[in-house]
């Protein structure tokens, strides 16, 4: 079993490196997550879902730091520490395949090759009905976004995972194996809890993922330079939950580094980063809010990629 990357040279102290504060915030998250859910949701119920909801972004977050290497050098063990899914959709190593996938700074925002692009292909966009074409115009304003991107994505993540599953494409059909069992242990502790399961989705998963919303907004734009596609939002009170993951282009020139290095990284080179992602910087979410709240960021259909059907779709 491979535990440190194909490209790099693996020792003692590689593989028994272990950091710490990372571990630290994934036990505080399922423990506060715990305490909430029993002793809090029974007396105030309103508080306890805001904070479930506030873990439930911060447990994403803490997946997307596993799935980058850490914090240990163990890709199992890294796997197992956020096994429980707080926010029920994403099986671990589905994600963890396409936001791979989606580091290929060279093909980002390629609404065919990034997973994670919000762009349509010019050609697929011409195919959609008005209605489709207006609720993604909606989905490019923040307020649209934050509201709707959770239900447009988790549908099509769904659609988009069946296919394959039926498909029985690569350890598509082993990573849900391994996430079911971990969402029926989710789901036994919130009924015994008291919560009901449609209000824990409605009140919990569904503002866990508009606040990531907020972050992965604006990530990233089509630019001709690959670095010029990677925001920079200098500082936000939000930076804890989203384990600094607003000064993106750090994490994605170095996403060995852990979240809690980031700051530093930044900080020290801040000309540098923003030099390299050509002024794509915002100095808060609030900026982010006043320019695009109820305006689209940028059209549906790529501006530069994807003007023509690939031969098999054009069939």
């Amino acid at each position: 079993m491979a535990l440190c990357g194909p490209r790099q040279r693996c020792n003692l102290g590689d593989m028994m490196r272990i950091e710490w504060p990372t571990i630290g915030l994934i036990l505080l998250c399922y423990t506060l997550w715990l305490s909430v859910g029993f002793y809090l949701w029974p007396v105030l119920p309103v508080l306890a879902l805001t904070i479930m909801a506030l873990l439930g972004a911060l447990h994403s977050s803490l997946v997307h730091e596993c799935l980058h290497g850490h914090p240990t050098r163990h890709r199992l063990l890294n796997e197992a520490l956020v096994a429980l899914p707080l926010t029920w959709l994403h099986a671990y190593r589905r994600y963890k395949a396409t936001h791979l996938a989606h580091h290929n700074d060279a093909r980002l925002t390629d609404p065919m090759e990034d997973p994670e692009s919000y762009y349509v292909a010019r050609w697929e966009y011409q195919r959609m009905p008005r209605v489709l074409r207006g609720v993604l115009w909606v989905n490019n304003t923040l307020i649209g976004r934050m509201a709707l991107g959770p239900w447009l994505a988790g549908f099509a993540f769904i659609a988009s995972e069946l296919r394959l599953v039926r498909e029985d494409a690569q350890g598509v059909r082993l990573a849900w194996a391994l996430h079911l069992p971990a969402l029926v242990v989710v789901l036994a502790l919130i009924m015994a809890m008291g919560i009901p399961l449609w209000l824990y989705l409605l009140a919990v998963c569904w503002p866990a993922m508009a606040l990531i919303s907020l972050r992965t907004f604006a990530e990233h734009q089509w630019h001709e330079a690959p670095g010029g596609r990677t925001i920079i939002v200098e500082r936000s009170p939000l930076a804890w939950l989203f384990l600094h993951n607003n000064l993106h282009i750090v994490h994605h020139r170095e996403p060995r580094a852990p979240w809690y290095e980031l700051p530093r990284l930044y900080a020290e080179r801040r000309a540098y980063w923003q030099d390299v992602n050509q002024g794509y910087v915002f100095p808060n979410y609030w900026a982010l809010w006043r320019r695009y709240g109820v305006m689209p960021k940028e059209p549906v259909a790529h501006p530069a990629l994807r003007f023509e059907p690939p031969v098999d779709a054009a069939e």
